[in-house]
Parts: structure tokens; sequence; C-alpha cells
């Protein structure tokens, strides 16, 4: 890093989805910053002051503006900044594995602009050791400059919160790591000097690479414990909420509950570390059966939803079935990898009819990502009488609703998330 970069850090930020907007947005406060992204389209509404993503507090990204942040899809433009931050998409393929392209692009773009010492942070979440063993030689290959001599790299693992207005991204703690001991000393700076909340110095790139995909498949694991306990449980007629809050009393027990596991951390990073795991021979067997038993829930409650309309006495063939909820979590718009759309496609071939109700997301998007319609106006649901609720994402906006007004005479509410009124529910995971 040169004297320059620590001084007037010019910072630009790759990717403007849920992380590098609010990332953006928040470098805008203080430094001049570019957002470039390679959806034109959002740019465009971006620099208009619209996000559709609706993940910002309002006047958030009004404020950026004004305070100087410009977003655009030409790479010309980011070729004046000394500080590049990358907060592209790393998913996963058809068959679970990594896919990096998305990150290898973003890298072979800052090859193309970047100069002698500059810094690159990487926010995406990857496997341990991707950072330097994927990245760094295609900014290397692309620039024809040296790492560690004429550029440098730092990892600060994504930490933002769909949907979570009160805990935006200055006021989540940020671990922070350096290629050398002086660049972590760079992004530490940077990242303390626009956060609320404090930052954690990680001992090498790896290590945060490692923590980020701990976090969630953490949270993976045990959610899969829950959701085992919960098939246990209903078998054996028993409420597992009941069963969770009665061991909530005891003060080491994790109150975790049951439910889908979709969204762009949870249902995707643990295959990050399962491959890296293969990778050097190790068999992770705790975090496998996770996923499979996370993802296997779909089917379960597609099965127990069958099992609701028998012991009612309908015929799954003739029973209409709303689902309320498609965003991957509760109050986000963020449909990224929901679950609720595997629900929707175990239920349809044999239902009469399955609808959707989500008054959170764009239908236009939806029927693009997914090639269904969606409705979320909810006067649309008033025009017909539903067999079977399931109460798959918990909206807060659900809770105010009469929600059996909408069923038929002997339907049935399935509720997923335990969050609805008791005296209203028929069945609960």
């Amino acid at each position: 890093m040169n004297e320059e970069t620590v001084l007037k850090p010019e910072i630009a930020i790759l990717g403007l989805g849920y992380v590098g907007l609010p990332l953006a947005c928040m470098f805008a406060g203080k430094y001049r910053v570019t957002g470039l992204d390679i959806n034109a389209d959002r740019v465009d509404r971006l620099n208009q002051g619209i996000d559709t993503n609706g993940d910002l507090p309002e006047g958030t990204l009004d404020k950026a503006l004004a305070g100087g942040l410009r977003c655009t899809s030409r790479l010309d433009d980011i070729s004046g900044c000394n500080v590049y931050i990358v907060a592209v998409p790393t998913p996963v393929d058809d068959f679970n594995r990594p896919d990096l392209q998305p990150l290898i692009s973003a890298s072979r773009e800052i090859g193309m602009v970047i100069k002698e010492g500059d810094t690159v942070i990487f926010e995406s979440t990857v496997y341990p050791g991707a950072t330097e063993e994927e990245c760094v030689p295609v900014i290397e290959k692309t620039s024809g400059l040296t790492f560690n001599k004429d550029f440098f790299v730092g990892y600060s693992p994504e930490r933002v919160n769909p949907g979570d207005l009160a805990r935006p991204v200055n006021r989540i703690c940020k671990i922070v790591s350096g290629s050398t001991p002086a660049t972590t000393d760079f992004v530490e700076s940077l990242y303390s000097s626009v956060l609320e909340a404090p930052v954690h110095r990680a001992s090498s790139i790896k290590v945060a690479e490692a923590a980020k995909v701990l976090e969630n498949t953490q949270r993976d694991v045990n959610i899969a414990l829950m959701n085992e306990a919960a098939k246990l449980f209903n078998a054996l007629g028993i409420d597992t909420n009941d069963v969770i809050e009665a061991a909530a009393t005891k003060w080491n027990f994790q109150k975790l509950h049951p439910g889908l596991v979709g969204g762009h951390c949870i249902g995707v990073d643990p295959y990050y570390l399962i491959h890296k795991a293969h990778a050097h021979g190790v068999t992770p067997r705790l975090m496998t059966e996770a996923r499979a038993i996370n993802d296997s829930m779909s089917r379960y409650v597609a099965k127990r939803a069958a099992d609701i309309l028998t012991a009612a006495g309908k015929p799954e063939a003739e029973a209409d079935i709303l689902l309320l909820g498609f965003t991957f979590k509760e109050n986000c718009r963020d449909t990224r990898n929901t679950k609720v759309i595997d629900i929707y496609r175990e239920l349809l071939p044999d239902a009469a009819s399955v609808d959707i109700f989500d008054p959170h997301v764009d239908s236009d998007t939806v029927k693009k990502a997914y090639g269904i319609d969606i409705l979320t106006d909810e006067n649309k649901i008033s025009e017909k009488k539903y067999d079977l609720i399931i109460h798959s994402v918990c909206h807060s906006v659900f809770n105010d609703m009469n929600l059996r007004k909408y069923l038929r005479e002997g339907g049935a509410i399935y509720d997923l998330k335990g969050t609805l009124d008791r005296s209203i529910v028929d069945q609960r995971l």
C-alpha cells in the first residue's frame, strides 16, 4: 500500500446487491465511493434513489447519493479508485458445488484497472483459501502486478441481516484480515472509521474465511437438530414448540426452532466448507447430514399437509391450498434460495390449486426468477376459500390478518413457524 491509499481512500464496491449496496452507503458517508454492478437497470434505479431490495433504512440511499455515491455499470468508472471491495454472490451449482464464476469475473475486472499500491478487500463468502488461491492469481495474471509487492489483499466477510432495519451493517461487528500486517492495519482502520460496532482482527485471511462459513454451518447443524426433533415429536403427538419452551428453562439450552432453511447464507455456505473438507480428505458427516435434513423439510411439510387434509376428510386432489410467505425469511423481500418454492412444487401436482401470498415481494421479480405467479394483494386471496393455509414465513403482517376467514368449513391452518396465535392454528411444525 502506498501512503496515498492510506490517507485518501477512493473506494469501488463491486456488486450492489444485499451486501454491496449497504456497504456503499456506509462508506459514502466519509469517502468517495463508486458502486459497480453488471445489472444496468438496477444501476439506473439506484441512481434515481430506488432500491427494489428494500433493505435500507428510509433515506439512507438518498443521503449516500447526495454525499457523492455514484453507481455505474461501466468498468472504466472505477479505474481511478485505489480500494476495491468485492461483494458479489458466491452461489452453488446444481450439484451443490461452489460456483466461483462471479468472484473470478470480479477479480478479472479488478485486474484490468488496479494500480501499484492499491488494495482489494473481498467480502464474498468463500471456503478457506479461495481468496489467495483463486482470486489473487487472476488479479496478478490480468494486471501483470505482483501480489504483496504491487497490490495487497484483505478479507472482511460480509455480515448483513436482510430485513433487520434495527441492525444495519454499520452496527454489526466486522472481522478483518490482510495479506500483510500493514494491510490488516489498513483494513481495520478503514472499517473502524465508518462502523459503530467493534472490529475483530483475524490472524490470517484463511481464518477470516473459515470463520464466516463456520458461523452459518453451526446454525445449519443446530437447526437440523431441531428439524429432526420436530419429526420425532410430531410422530409422538407432542408439540415441538412446547418442548422447546420447556427445555429453554435450562440456562445453557440454545433456543432454536425447526423450519425451512433457505437464503444465500445458511442454505449455501456449508457446501463451501463441505467442498473444502472433501478436497483435503476429510469426510464432514455431520455437516453433510445437516444439509440433507434441512433440504428435506419441504418434502416433509408437503407430506404433513396431505396428512392434515386426509384427517379433515378432504382429498388432496380436491384441495385448494394457500402458502403464506415466499421470501427466505421474515420481513424482507429477499427470495433467493427460498424453500417455499420447493413446498409449492411438491404440492402442485396433487392439489386442485396452490396459491402463494406475500405482500413483501415484487410479483414480476418472482415471475422472472421462478416462473410462477404470486399474489401480493390481500384482496386477491379473498376471492376464494381454501382448505389449507400453510404459514410458511412469519412476516409480521400475517399476525394482524384474520386468516380463518379465508378457510372453507373444515379447513385448517398449518403453522410452520409457531408464531401465529395458537388459538387459530390446527397444526404446528
